[in-house]
């Protein structure tokens, strides 16, 4: 996620994104499946309830945005998250907070060390 796009909300950086790429509030909407107002209302941040983290996605994909920064932007976590540390319970949680304070290139490192175990893996199948 960008420097700048951290320092702005989720309905502000959605808005402006939404405009750049031009699409109306109206059509926007409708593609995502929610009513305009509710799209306003989230874009205003007038909303206790944002969008669920599967319409953040769809949000990001039609606007070629990365859909997990945009729903770590709007407080969510993505929906195959909580599936993955209930396999392991004790091992992804205490990866996640071993990993926790690694910079960007650290944690790139790291996935392609995960990608790299998890091929050999697949290979010895």
């Amino acid at each position: 996620m960008t420097k700048k796009a951290k320092s702005k909300p989720f309905g502000q950086v959605l808005r402006e994104t939404r405009i750049a790429k031009g699409y109306s509030l109206r059509r926007f909407a409708h593609d995502v499946g929610i009513s305009p107002t509710y799209l306003s209302l989230v874009e205003q941040n007038k909303t206790e309830r944002p969008p669920t983290a599967d319409r953040v996605k769809r949000m990001a994909e039609l606007l070629g945005a990365n859909s997990d920064e945009w729903i770590a932007l709007a407080g969510r976590v993505p929906e195959d998250i909580p599936e993955i540390i209930q396999e392991q319970p004790t091992e992804m949680p205490q990866l996640l907070r071993a990993a926790s304070g690694l910079s960007a290139e650290e944690l790139r490192k790291l996935t392609e060390q995960a990608k790299k175990l998890k091929r050999k893996k697949t290979k010895g199948k």
